[in-house]
Parts: structure tokens; C-alpha cells; sequence
């Protein structure tokens, strides 16, 4: 009866996103209580998904006792597995933040329950039609959270991001609407069966994958159909953009993963070298791209949304490139990216709430004040960069490696210009990062008239307004100095900043104890690079096979 907490891990968050409104008819602040349950619930069943995938393998469970491949099925292997812990870690910690940075209110916390329902029912199932479901799900959940401060510049940014992911599902749904007219079926591996007796080279089928990856990729932003995710995240409120960069468009690229290679199959990629060197050329592209983007900003929300898009280009090169060590950098990558992201997300947002400080030039100093929450950020930047011991170097090697593998294996010289753009922009995101640590630990040093004057965020604008600047995200404002004379002064503490008893840091204790766990998590991480292959091994082999 194993196979029963693959329907209870997605029932609930469902169910219980509809007991904060429900209550809320009678009761106050019934939300977090609720949530926090759920979540806690949701991290013990995903454990548990966990234990069993590990000890005996694929799990599968058929919904109202109609077998597959007329009723739908869930289904955990070990990448599904990895992403659902991932997603229930990350929903979990998420919380401690939300508690006291807000959003607050029953209806917020039921659009984050239904959020997380989502983002499991995307890992889990194992039917096509279904994920498209699960995509909608996630994704109106996501255009009311990321407005949920009801500012304007956080409207304008939801309003973008529901345009472009109405065209990205209504994509992903017209090709799989194409998939079934070739096949007749929507369960993921009976289509894979059906569409190699159709064969790869059917017009219709290629059509239906080429509308798929359009699809997911205006979800997961890739370059250049990228542009909603920077203002998502950086207009967000701190708690909603730390959960929707770890897990919304990590989802989007497990569903890519799990289409190209369980219903697709690395058969088809290999038959149809338009298609990939299109995923190629664009992925190049996106990984430059986001890297470039990335390296010209101030504004430290804006700096890595276009640092995502370049690790996430990374991911779908390693798609398209449809070897076996590159499959497994994908796989290492998307869960790693999603943690390093929780992390520096979540940082970026506890500096903004205990400092005010939202962009480069407010950060003048900030290890002197808030030495463990510096540390961890400058950590997790080191790891984004890929610098060992790190899951960001880890995912980075195997990628890069199945690359020069790829073209040695007389694939062309496109395996080598991934490679080679991959280097690039390992460089620019040092550079970023690099200014970061600079800002952190030299900035404002013994500079004359350094009085340690409190800097607010947004060059001026006080803290409870920072971060609702122009609705387009420009970042053009002046120095963060008050004085405008241009010298960085170190930061303070904003007012009713909290304290943790022996540390510095005036940041929410349960918080700073969740930045800390995922960058221990990151850096031993970095260390167990046999045992993540040694765990996804099963997936490789059923793919290659």
C-alpha cells in the first residue's frame, strides 16, 4: 500500500488550501497554522516516497482503480522522488520566512497551498494531459502570489507573467493535443510505446514536441522569451519570489526532462537533429545571455532571475544533448539549482527585511553587521558559480563533460560550443558574484565621513517602499549613499529589526537556521558526487537502455 501517498502527497496541500478560506469565515489568522501542517505533513510523506524509491524502486499507483493506460497514473522514480523532496523542503522553510515578512492573510496561505499541491501533482503524474492540469495549477497560483502585496510594480509583473504563461500552456496543451491524435492515448508510457510504432519521423509527432518545448520553455524562461521572470521576481514580495525561483520554473524543467525522455525518448532526439540544434542554439544563447544580463545589475533580486535564465539554459542543453553523462547533470542541476536558489533568494529577502538592503551599493560593509547571513549568501554565490566542493560544480561538470562527450562522439562541434559558452559564463557569473563579495566585506572600510549613517534600499526611497519602484525595473537609481556624495557607508538595522540571542545578525532566527541548513545541504552536497549518480543511476538506465 506504498503506492497510497503518491495521491495523499498531492491531496494535501489541495484539500487543505481550501480550510484557510473556509475558516477564515469565522476565524482569524487561521492560514499559517494550517499551512504549516500541511507542508510538514507533505515533508514527511515525500521522505517516506523517498525511503521506499530508494529500496525498491519505481513506484506507480493508478487513480480510482482504472489501470493505465485508460486512468491516470502517478508515478516516482528517483528524479521525481528528488524533486518532490525538494519541493516540500523548500515549501517547508519558506514558511518560517512568510511568518514574519508576510504576505499575511487565510487567502494568501490558501493560493500557497495550492501552489505546492501543484507543483507535487507535476512531479508525480504520469499522465500528459494531467501535467497540463498541474501546469495550470502552479501557474494561477503563481500570478495571485506574486501580486499579493497589491502593489502596482507587483501587478505589472503578474499581469506579464499570466500573458506569457497563458501562450506557454495553451502551447504545451496543443501539442499534446497533437501527441494524442498521433497516438490515441495520454499516459506517458503507453505513448511512448504507440509513438514508436507511429515513428519519429511522423510530421504530427514532431510537431507535437516542438509545440511541448516552446511551451515549457516560455515557463521555465529561456532566452529570449525570458523577459517576465526578472520583473516576477523582483516585484514579488521576498517570501513569494524565494518559493516561486526554487521550485516554479525547476517544475517546468523536470516536466521538460520527463516529456523529452519518458514519452519522447532519446530515440526520437536522436532522429530528429532539427529540433535539437534548435534546443542547442537557443540554450546557448540563454546560458550567455542570463549570464551578461546578470553581471549589469544592481538590484539583487533582477541579478539572479537573469542568472536563472542561464542555469536553466544549461539544463535544456543538456537535454538536447541526449547522452547519458549530460542527462545526469541535468538531473544534478535542477535540484541543485532549486536549493542554491531557496538559499540566495531567501538571503537576498532577510538583508531586505532586517537591513533594508535590496541592491549592490546598500550592501557597503554588511558582514560586519550580518556575518552569517553574508556568509551563507557568499557561500551559495561561490556555488552558483561552481566552485568545488558545491552541487554547482557538479551539475556544471556533468553537463560540460556530456558536451565534450557528445561531440566526440561525432555529434558535430556543438557539444564543444556548449562547452565552451558554459566557461563563459561561469566567468560572468564570478564577476557578479565576485562585486557581491566585495560589497560584503571591503566596501566602506576607513572611508573618511563613515559615520555609520542607516542606508535605505532603492537610492532614497525609505525601506517599506523599497522594491516598489517603476513597474519595468529599472535599474538606473543612484547610489544607495543618503548623503549623495557617492561613498558606500556600511548598512543598519531597520527599525523592529529582530535579534537571535548570540548573534549578530538582526534577522528572524528560523529563517537564518533555514539559510544555513541549505548552504550546509549545498557544500556536502558537492561531496556526494558518486552518490548522486549512484541515485539516479535507475532513471539513466531506463532512459538508455
Amino acid at each position: 500500500m506504498t503506492d497510497v501517498l503518491l495521491p495523499v502527497a498531492i491531496a494535501v496541500p489541495l484539500v487543505a488550501a481550501t480550510l484557510p478560506i473556509a475558516l477564515g469565515l469565522r476565524y482569524d489568522d487561521t492560514g499559517w497554522p494550517i499551512a504549516a501542517v500541511a507542508t510538514t505533513a507533505l515533508a514527511g510523506i515525500s521522505a517516506a516516497i523517498v525511503a521506499t524509491v530508494a529500496s525498491g524502486g519505481r513506484l506507480s499507483h493508478a487513480l480510482g482503480s482504472y489501470p493505465p493506460p485508460i486512468g491516470i497514473e502517478l508515478v516516482a522514480d528517483p528524479l521525481s522522488a528528488a524533486v518532490l523532496a525538494l519541493v516540500a523542503v523548500v515549501s517547508l522553510a519558506t514558511l518560517a520566512f512568510v511568518r514574519v515578512a508576510g504576505p499575511r492573510g487565510n487567502a494568501f496561505y490558501s493560493g500557497y497551498l495550492l501552489l505546492v499541491g501543484g507543483l507535487a501533482g507535476m512531479t508525480l503524474t504520469g499522465d500528459l494531459f494531467n501535467l497540463f492540469v498541474f501546469l495550470e495549477i502552479v501557474g494561477i497560483s503563481t500570478y495571485a502570489l506574486i501580486a499579493a502585496d497589491r502593489s502596482g510594480a507587483s501587478a505589472y509583473a503578474s499581469l506579464k507573467y499570466l500573458v506569457v504563461g497563458t501562450v506557454g500552456a495553451s502551447l504545451y496543451l496543443l501539442g499534446v493535443g497533437y501527441a494524442f491524435l498521433a497516438t490515441g492515448t495520454l499516459n506517458m508510457l503507453d505513448m511512448q510505446t504507440q509513438l514508436a510504432q507511429v515513428g519519429y519521423g511522423n510530421t504530427l509527432v514532431r510537431a507535437s514536441y516542438a509545440l511541448i518545448v516552446s511551451g515549457l520553455g516560455l515557463k521555465i524562461a529561456v532566452f529570449p522569451i525570458h523577459a517576465w521572470q526578472p520583473d516576477a521576481y523582483q516585484r514579488a514580495p521576498d517570501a513569494v519570489t524565494t518559493i516561486v525561483a526554487a521550485l516554479v520554473s525547476t517544475a517546468s524543467a523536470y516536466a521538460l526532462i520527463r516529456v523529452s525522455y519518458t514519452v519522447f525518448t532519446v530515440e526520437f532526439l536522436a532522429a530528429s537533429d532539427a529540433i535539437t540544434t534548435a534546443m542547442l542554439v537557443v540554450s546557448g544563447a540563454s546560458i550567455l545571455a542570463g549570464s551578461v544580463l546578470a553581471a549589469m545589475q544592481s538590484d539583487l533580486k533582477r541579478m539572479f532571475a537573469y542568472s536563472s535564465v542561464a542555469q536553466f539554459g544549461m539544463i535544456v542543453a543538456a537535454i538536447a544533448l541526449a547522452n547519458e553523462t549530460a542527462l545526469l547533470g541535468a538531473a544534478v542541476h535542477l535540484v541543485g539549482h532549486g536549493l542554491l536558489k531557496f538559499g540566495l533568494f531567501l538571503g537576498v529577502g532577510l538583508l531586505a527585511f532586517g537591513y533594508g538592503a535590496r541592491r549592490l551599493e546598500d550592501l557597503a560593509s554588511v558582514a560586519r553587521d550580518a556575518p552569517v547571513t553574508s556568509g551563507a549568501i557568499a557561500v551559495l554565490g561561490l556555488a552558483l558559480v561552481g566552485i568545488p566542493p558545491s552541487v554547482g560544480f557538479l551539475g556544471k561538470w556533468y553537463i560540460g563533460v556530456g558536451a565534450v562527450e557528445s561531440s566526440l562522439a561525432g555529434d558535430g562541434a556543438s557539444g564543444i560550443g556548449i562547452a565552451v559558452v558554459i566557461f563563459i559564463s561561469t566567468l560572468f557569473t564570478l564577476s557578479y558574484v565576485a562585486r557581491l563579495l566585495e560589497r560584503f566585506y571591503f566596501a566602506g572600510v576607513g572611508l573618511p565621513g563613515d559615520h555609520g549613517e542607516p542606508v535605505v534600499a532603492d537610492g532614497g526611497q525609505s525601506a517599506g517602499d523599497a522594491g516598489d519602484g517603476d513597474a519595468h525595473g529599472d535599474d538606473t537609481q543612484s547610489d544607495g549613499n543618503a548623503s549623495g556624495t557617492g561613498d558606500p557607508r556600511p548598512v543598519s538595522p531597520v527599525d523592529g529589526a529582530p535579534t537571535v540571542p548570540g548573534v549578530p545578525d538582526r534577522v528572524p532566527p528560523a529563517s537564518l537556521v533555514a539559510l544555513v541548513a541549505a548552504t550546509l545541504v549545498a557544500v556536502a552536497l558537492g561531496f556526494a558526487g558518486f552518490g548522486l549518480a549512484e541515485w539516479f543511476d535507475p532513471f539513466l538506465t531506463e532512459v538508455f537502455a
